[in-house]
């Protein structure tokens, strides 16, 4: 790949991709492309073609989507599935009739069934019925894989899927409406220990098991596939290793420094019991994780603590 090949990022202000965006300045790309939401919406087929036509884009990394934790997924079901859908269709679709030779899909972990074998492989995916909780999300996504794997096949084109566990870091949501377990823990941690460390109530039993990759650490999955040719169209990106999320909370709460105790609402979902991703197939091509979890927490904790008073709140 030239360093000066044209590179759209899109999402490069999300957590995904802005450490896609510092990955790449680091390895030393000089024509990196980004357009905001509110200069081009990427549900709107038309500005997106018309872009992709103005700009004569080479290479297209993927980061753009609604994304939330359960109770986002829960409350706004349409909005998961439809705009997930849009902003990649357009994407992917613009990209294949604007002569785009590589595409780079992300997804996540929660595409493949919510019983599938442990650590779950991607041969597993469509084989079983996904998790209720987040499966409008896993559907647009599903619909995403395919539709790269389709134009692989068909056109003969270098379009990849890269499918992340839960992922965490700078830049991450912690709006705690629609935030993921990890950032919206911090969250409830800190403000606690400010509050005479106050009791936390979380949901769920805290018996369910996740497995947690640094933003960071994908970023650099993202630059492995964009420097090679990887001979398959999905693969897994993760630590191969997980927690449960018990173990997550009492990591966390120790390293935020709260004292008070922990409460658990078994009235709460824990949605799927397991997931673990086998991230064998890319580990085999050279790629693996650098950063340990205890590590990554407390970089983001720092991260946290450096902007917490930049947050915004995410509307639906």
């Amino acid at each position: 790949m030239q360093k000066n090949a044209k590179i759209y990022v899109a999402g490069h202000k999300g957590m995904v991709g802005s450490a896609v965006w510092r990955a790449l300045e680091k390895h030393g790309y000089t024509n990196l492309i980004g357009q905001s939401s509110k200069t081009l919406d990427l549900r709107n087929q038309d500005a997106v073609n018309a872009f992709y036509k103005d700009e004569q884009i080479a290479v297209v990394i993927d980061a753009a989507a609604r994304v939330g934790g359960i109770l986002a997924n829960n409350s706004y079901p349409y909005q998961f599935l439809m705009e997930n859908m849009q902003i990649q269709n357009n994407l992917i679709d613009g990209a294949l009739k604007h002569g785009v030779e590589k595409f780079i899909f992300l997804g996540s972990s929660c595409i493949y069934p919510k019983l599938a074998e442990q650590p779950l492989k991607e041969a597993a995916l469509l084989t079983d019925s996904l998790e209720p909780t987040n499966q409008w999300y896993a559907l647009a996504k599903i619909s995403g894989v395919k539709a790269c794997e389709a134009i692989r096949k068909q056109f003969d084109k270098d379009y990849v899927s890269l499918m992340p566990t839960n992922l965490y870091g700078s830049h991450d949501n912690f709006d705690l409406k629609t935030s993921h377990v990890l950032p919206a823990m911090i969250r409830k941690f800190h403000e606690a220990k400010l509050n005479h460390h106050a009791p936390v109530e979380l949901w769920g039993s805290g018996t369910p098991m996740r497995e947690f990759l640094h933003v960071d650490d994908m970023a650099q999955a993202v630059v492995f596939a964009l420097e090679g040719q990887l001979p398959e169209h999905l693969y897994n990106v993760g630590t191969g290793k997980d927690v449960t999320i018990k173990e997550l909370a009492e990591t966390i709460q120790r390293i935020v420094g709260h004292e008070g105790e922990i409460r658990w609402d078994n009235s709460k979902p824990d949605g799927t019991p397991r997931k673990l991703m086998n991230v064998s197939k890319l580990k085999e091509l050279g790629w693996q994780y650098q950063t340990e979890l205890e590590d990554g927490i407390a970089q983001t904790y720092q991260w946290f603590l450096d902007h917490v008073d930049d947050f915004k709140e995410v509307k639906m």
